[in-house]
């Protein structure tokens, strides 16, 4: 049986990139929800985000969205995020607020709305440049909602076009990402539906495009431990959006619908080298707080991927192969549910305190008097929102 103290230097590389959009306010898809302390601008969004990486050392970058986050001087923005000890990471795009994208963006039939969202790419690739951020995410909303309503096999061929573009300008140390989304809000098909329609893309385009994978964009049922496999077994997992959903994307706290199906993801991950040192695959959140506050929300994320990750480290691989290769069904089973039974919780808490941090991050906290400060200090001004 592997012990905890066999896997403690292997937990201090975990990092985990905030999304900064998880700081504003974000609700269903009916009603944005306002709560006092809300960030108003990019810089306050950040100063939370450093909140969340003082208190756990697990989130040393924060993800910023265009044009969400956008402004004057990113350099300066970059310098603010420094000095709060934390780095600018993922630029992610935004092709799907703009009315002229009704119909699609790098899909559109229109060329001129195709340029439009090409040129929007090659301006979030000038912003990566001017913060030090390495990789470019890419989600579409692109879509048809009834049979007949666009070609499906041109729309391939003006996204294969687009990205093509887009990743060209791209400089030697900085990489394409595709998420993919099998519904919605296009029902009859979407462009980027799943991780082989992703996979094809990023695979013609070089060895610098890769696939995101988001916990929560898959139909029920589906294993996605087994993608996770597949694409790391190709060499083209790039990254991950963490959340969890019950029934379709809700982008709720990552492990709280399903901690089991998280610890096996992670499981994945360490089996297939995505924890190694040398690893290409980034670590991300990707969640709309709509009742739970937000840092908070963001602290039990970050803690909730640490906890699975321990646990899948816990595993003794070469027990379990032993019993795979010996067909012994109950034996490999029962390793695996050894590891997911094991109560890391307090190993970690005294783990963190050798390291200088609270056992109880989130105690600790809400004992700094930040939120409060905040909710007294955030007063006028617009706050920041999804989609805003």
């Amino acid at each position: 049986m592997v012990q905890f103290s066999d896997i403690a230097s292997e937990l201090e590389r975990q990092a985990i990139e905030l999304p900064s959009w998880a700081f504003g306010n974000s609700g269903t898809r009916f009603k944005v929800f306002g709560t006092p302390g809300t960030p108003r601008t990019p810089e306050e969004k950040i100063a939370d985000a450093a909140q969340v990486h003082q208190y756990t050392g697990l989130a040393p970058k924060v993800a910023i969205h265009i044009p969400w986050d956008k402004v004057s001087d990113y350099k300066a923005l970059r310098s603010y995020a420094n000095d709060l000890g934390v780095d600018i990471g993922t630029v992610n795009s935004n092709t799907f607020q703009d009315d002229d994208y009704k119909f699609g963006s790098l899909t559109s039939s229109d060329k001129g709305i195709r340029r439009k969202a090409i040129d929007h790419h090659l301006e979030c690739i000038d912003v990566m440049n001017e913060t030090g951020s390495q990789d470019l995410k890419i989600w579409l909303a692109d879509g048809t909602n009834y049979p007949g309503q666009g070609d499906i096999r041109s729309r391939q061929d003006w996204l294969a076009e687009s990205l093509r573009e887009i990743y060209d300008a791209l400089s030697e140390s900085q990489r394409l990402v595709l998420e993919y989304k099998f519904f919605e809000p296009a029902f009859y098909h979407t462009d980027v539906p799943d991780w082989g329609t992703s996979y094809a893309h990023v695979t013609a385009l070089g060895d610098r495009a890769f696939t995101c994978l988001d916990t929560g964009h898959h139909a029920p049922g589906t294993n996605i431990e087994f993608i996770v496999a597949q694409l790391l077994r190709l060499g083209k997992l790039g990254s991950f959006d963490f959340n969890s959903r019950f029934y379709a994307d809700d982008d709720l706290i990552v492990g709280s619908a399903d901690p089991f199906q998280l610890f096996r993801i992670l499981f994945e991950v360490v089996r297939g080298g995505g924890y190694d040192v040398d690893s290409p695959v980034a670590f991300m959140l990707d969640q709309c707080h709509n009742v739970e506050d937000k840092i908070v929300g963001q602290m039990r994320s970050v803690l909730n991927v640490q906890e699975m990750t321990a646990r899948a480290l816990l595993v003794d691989r070469a027990a379990l192969l032993a019993a795979q290769n010996e067909n012994d069904v109950l034996g490999a089973n029962g390793i695996l549910m050894d590891a997911f039974y094991t109560d890391v919780r307090p190993a970690l808490a005294s783990w963190r305190e050798s390291r200088g941090i609270a056992g109880d991050p989130i105690a600790a906290f809400k004992a700094s008097g930040y939120q409060q400060k905040i909710v007294a200090d955030r007063v006028g001004g617009a706050q920041a929102s999804w989609g805003a």
